[in-house]
C-alpha cells in the first residue's frame, strides 16, 4: 500500500514538472462539444480531466475484540452527540455575531438570556439523558468547534461565579467543563469525525 502510495506521488510530481514545461491550451475536437484542457507530451495531446478528491484510509486492526468494543462505543458515542456540538457551534457564533451588532447592554443581556433558554430547552429534552462518556465527548467536541472550553464559554457570557456554579455541578456527573481537545491525544475520535465528513466550523 505504501509503494503504490508512493508511485502515485511520483507519477503525480511528475505530471506537475510536465506541465510546468509544456504550454496548457484548450482544445476542441472535430466533434466535441465540450472545451477542455490538454498539454503536450512527447508529441501527444493529453486531456486534463478533474475528477473528485479521493480520500485513501487505512483500514484498522484491533488487538483484541474488547479493543474493538471500545472503538464502536466511542464511534457511536460521538455521532449521537455530534448533532448538539453542531447546535452548540452554530448558536454559539450566532450570539457572537448578534453581541458585536448592539453595544446596548440590556439588549445583550436579552440576547444572552435568550441563548441560554435554548440551550435549556435542549438539555431538558435531550441532552439530560446522554451517559456520561457521552457528555464527556460532547464536552471534547464543543472545544474543538467553537475554540473555547465550556467552562470559558459560560464564564464568558454568564461571569465567574455562574462559571463556577455550572463546573461545581458538572463535577458531581463527573465531567470537567474545562476539559480541552487536543486532535494529537484524540486520534480515534478524529478518525471517527473524519470518517463521518464532519468538518468544524472553526477550522
Amino acid at each position: 500500500m505504501k509503494f503504490i502510495g508512493l508511485l502515485m506521488l511520483f507519477c503525480c510530481l511528475m505530471g506537475f514538472t510536465e506541465a510546468q514545461t509544456q504550454p496548457i491550451v484548450p482544445i476542441l475536437g472535430k466533434n466535441d462539444t465540450i472545451k477542455t484542457y490538454a498539454t503536450l507530451d512527447s508529441g501527444k495531446m493529453i486531456p486534463w480531466i478533474v475528477i473528485a478528491d479521493i480520500k485513501i484510509t487505512d483500514t484498522r486492526i484491533f488487538k483484541s475484540q474488547a479493543d474493538l468494543d471500545n472503538y464502536r462505543r466511542l464511534r457511536y458515542n460521538v455521532l449521537k452527540v455530534l448533532p448538539y456540538v453542531r447546535f452548540a457551534g452554530k448558536r454559539y457564533r450566532q450570539l457572537q455575531r448578534d453581541l458585536a451588532l448592539t453595544g446596548d447592554r440590556h439588549k445583550q443581556k436579552e440576547l444572552i438570556s435568550t441563548c441560554e433558554s435554548e440551550i435549556k430547552g435542549l438539555f431538558n429534552k435531550e441532552i439530560k439523558d446522554l451517559t456520561i462518556s457521552q457528555g464527556e465527548v460532547l464536552i471534547k467536541l464543543i472545544d474543538r468547534e467553537t475554540g473555547n472550553t465550556s467552562y470559558a464559554m459560560v464564564k464568558e457570557l454568564k461571569g465567574g461565579f455562574k462559571a463556577f456554579l455550572f463546573q461545581s455541578a458538572a463535577r458531581i456527573f463527573g465531567h470537567d467543563l474545562k476539559e480541552t481537545y487536543d486532535p494529537d491525544e484524540q486520534k480515534d475520535i478524529e478518525a471517527i469525525l473524519n470518517q463521518a465528513g464532519y468538518v468544524s466550523s472553526n477550522n
